[in-house]
């Protein structure tokens, strides 16, 4: 068995905890760097000064308390009085502070939090980075998680916890700092030696109570770290199963008819269960863990409020001080004590807090990874859009699986203005794949595509903003930009005159919509854009014959007078009468370079 050496375990831990601030400032310094730095910055000194203010005021009650203790003693009635009087405008002077510290760190955790939102909002959303993080969602060996799980919580709840522990906690260890500085010096005046005598040797340790206090605590902190520190992991894996157990009863809801129509809510159930179990077992074994912490803690605690008594009775039993002394002693010692514990009070929050920011710093690698991969891919696979209608082209283009299998290798294609191309292959021969990479979206490609302006796809599942009709079917252009003429004859082109009169409704149209109106409502965003070219996936495959047909006559009269092409995916035979040109995907044998190849054939 090979042990570590002490100080070579000091040493990791070191480097690790070094390593976590470095990465807690960088998901913290842009911020604070940002457009918004002065307001920023202005609220946080703010904040500082609020919490500076704070600690002299309990400075300003520990002196009072002596006063109006030994008041209470001597029984001396003018300055009882004159200390409540006293009092009332030191009480009042802390609540002001109280207030507006509690009103200020909010107002900051919020712009904070909203500055982070829509930061990360803008990378995830560009250049396809959410939809390339789920592509990458598994590594090639297919088993271990290759980016971070559950983008949506991170953005919305990780960046809310970061935000507000990152604040709360650091503000609450200044207060301690500031606090412990404050009261150590009052403390050791009051305490006086501790005179001992130990082998025929005297002892004399003056600020006696302040080293006490350091001892106390010190230990209570290491005790606490090691009973908390599997909070640290559960808590990192707590947010991750809720976000798990979360996603998927959103699923269910999005394929609700789907669902209903398999009759599949006995299997939604067992996977529904097993999620939530998945969570209550780890916030049980979690929740174990708090109790053996608040069991300490609050021992420790409880101990505290006794402690300065019973190291200073003797003192004043003994005629060394008064009442008041041994009240402003026992506060003093609060403080620091509170000051000292600060590690063992805030553990649960800190452990929560540690994990959220892994989680937000494998976010942040992951966008650096997705940048860099970005980079890589772009060196070797060049798209360019020209300006006019022109022609598709591509050079040695290369398409892969997530995997790393090759599904076709060195393709040479090209389609020209008035062409109309059929794609033909058995499912999973990468027609779709190709569609992606003509679109610039598919990461795993190389090679050079040459796509013209003004393109449309029209993906296999379209989908379709929760709103008013008017969105769904100008998405993702404002409804603003066509008149309610175009929009009512674009959907009368589409064969929906039904939903003319619906522009103004609102809805989930992917859900309230059949599959068959969901595939017309996406043509009519064609006929109502008029783009020059039209790339269909599957477009009419949930149509009857007449509807295609119509539908097809359309679409194909659109590009032309555009002066453009149409290419479209489709398995139907009756699709292949509206299209001259065929692309063709075989499988190749065993062994070749790619799974499959395409063949181009005319009619």
């Amino acid at each position: 068995m090979v042990t570590t050496p002490p100080a070579a375990a000091v040493s990791g831990k070191f480097a690790a905890f070094k390593d976590f601030c470095r990465k807690t400032w960088a998901l913290t310094r842009p911020y604070f760097q940002s457009e918004e730095k002065w307001k920023a910055r202005g609220l946080l000194l703010a904040i500082v000064l609020l919490n500076l203010a704070a600690v002299y005021m309990l400075v300003l009650l520990n002196e009072w308390n002596r006063v109006f203790y030994d008041a209470v003693q001597e029984k001396n009635q003018p300055v009882f009085w004159e200390q409540l009087g006293r009092f009332t405008y030191l009480a009042f002077a802390f609540i002001i502070i109280a207030v507006y510290r509690f009103y200020l760190t909010q107002l900051l955790e919020i712009r904070w939090r909203a500055w982070m939102t829509a930061h990360y909002l803008q990378r995830w959303l560009a250049n396809h980075a959410f939809y390339q993080m789920e592509l990458a969602r598994y590594a090639a060996s297919g088993a271990q998680p290759a980016t971070p799980d559950n983008p949506d919580q991170r953005i919305q709840e990780d960046l809310n916890l970061f935000t507000t522990y990152t604040i709360s906690l650091s503000m609450g260890l200044l207060n301690a700092v500031v606090t412990l500085l404050s009261f150590v010096g009052i403390l050791w005046s009051l305490s006086g030696p501790f005179a001992f005598t130990l082998g025929g040797n005297s002892f004399n340790i003056p600020g006696f109570m302040v080293w006490m206090a350091v001892l106390y605590c010190t230990v209570g902190s290491i005790i606490t770290h090691y009973i908390g520190r599997p909070q640290i992991r559960l808590n990192f894996l707590q947010q991750r199963y809720e976000a798990d157990f979360r996603h998927h009863l959103m699923r269910v809801r999005e394929y609700s008819e789907s669902i209903a129509l398999d009759k599949g809510e006995a299997v939604e159930r067992v996977q529904l269960d097993s999620r939530f179990s998945t969570v209550l077992t780890n916030y049980l074994t979690l929740i174990k863990k708090q109790k053996n912490l608040i069991w300490f803690t609050n021992f420790f605690g409880q101990a505290a409020v006794v402690f300065p008594f019973i190291v200073a009775a003797p003192r004043f039993f003994g005629g060394a001080i008064q009442l008041g002394q041994l009240m402003q002693i026992a506060s003093a010692f609060g403080r620091v004590q509170d000051s000292l514990s600060w590690f063992v009070d805030n553990y649960s929050s800190l452990a929560a807090w540690r994990a959220t920011t892994d989680r937000l710093t494998s976010f942040e690698d992951s966008f650096r990874a997705l940048a860099h991969a970005q980079q890589e891919q772009a060196a070797i696979n060049s798209v360019a859009v020209r300006t006019s209608s022109g022609s598709l082209d591509t050079q040695d283009l290369t398409l892969a699986l997530p995997t790393g299998s090759v599904l076709l290798a060195g393709l040479t294609l090209h389609a020209e203005a008035g062409d109309t191309v059929l794609i033909k292959g058995p499912s999973g021969s990468g027609k779709s794949t190709l569609f992606r990479a003509l679109a610039g979206i598919w990461p795993f490609s190389r090679g050079r595509t040459v796509l013209p302006a003004n393109t449309m796809f029209i993906p296999q599942r379209p989908y379709f903003p929760n709103g008013s009709l008017r969105d769904a079917l100008a998405y993702p252009q404002p409804a603003g930009s066509y008149s309610d003429k175009a929009l009512r004859q674009a959907l009368h082109d589409a064969l929906l005159p039904q939903l003319r009169d619906r522009l103004d409704d609102e809805d989930a149209w992917s859900q309230k919509l059949s599959g068959g109106e969901q595939q017309r409502l996406a043509i009519a965003r064609v006929l109502l854009k008029k783009p020059s070219w039209v790339f269909a996936d599957e477009a009419t495959s949930a149509l009857d014959e007449a509807a295609e047909k119509t539908l097809y006559e359309r679409l194909v009269a659109q590009v032309r007078q555009a002066g453009g092409a149409l290419v479209s995916i489709a398995h139907r035979p009756a699709v292949a009468a509206f299209h001259d040109k065929q692309w063709e995907l075989e499988k190749l044998p065993e062994g070749a370079p790619a799974l499959y190849e395409l063949r181009e054939t005319r009619r």
